[in-house]
């Protein structure tokens, strides 16, 4: 077993976040041989695209939310979309358009979660960012210290937007990651 500060204990060979020597394998690595084991018994089921339960899920990219156990969802139900911060960005509605537009989804669940690491982030991470390589983001951080009203702000971001043909079902929430519960957010 393999314990490295800040992860829990695991089985198999160490886990390197880059490829130093050439025997020595990496996650990615484990995650092709992960994926060879699971292709032996893969079938195709035949899904559709199209979610079944005609809805979109954004949320933070924490590795701490399972969001299909959390919502109940299985494979197929929702499309999810995952960014630091589930934060509304250009981006986010660029998908929401698409899985509305294209994929036929009416329902969008936004979801933040407690302990998250942009509260308290500030737009110097982009400062800091273009002293080291030479060129500022174009990007924003998008953080935020109150969880509460940046799930408002997302809501209000898709309410509004010219793009998106279903606004009328946007709900907003808090996940709590001590305690696995939703708290909606009106």
């Amino acid at each position: 077993m393999t314990v490295t500060p800040d992860r829990p204990a695991h089985d198999g060979p160490p886990i390197r976040a880059t490829s130093g020597t050439p025997d020595a394998e990496t996650i990615v690595d484990r995650f092709v041989s992960a994926n060879r084991a699971y292709a032996v018994t893969f079938r195709d089921g035949g899904m559709d695209a199209r979610p079944v339960q005609k809805v979109t899920v954004v949320a933070c990219m924490d590795a701490r939310l399972d969001l299909f156990a959390a919502l109940g969802l299985e494979l197929g139900d929702a499309h999810v979309i995952r960014n630091a911060g589930g934060v509304v960005t250009d981006d986010t509605i660029r998908s929401l358009t698409i899985s509305q537009r294209a994929l036929g989804t009416r329902s969008i669940a936004l979801i933040h979660h407690t302990g998250c690491g942009l509260l308290g982030l500030t737009e110097d991470f982009r400062r800091e960012l273009e002293l080291e390589v030479g060129q500022r983001p174009q990007w924003a951080v998008e953080s935020f210290v109150d969880l509460d009203s940046d799930v408002r702000q997302s809501m209000q971001r898709v309410r509004t937007s010219p793009f998106l043909l279903h606004t009328d079902d946007v709900r907003g929430f808090v996940f709590d990651v001590h305690t696995g519960l939703l708290r909606e957010i009106h």
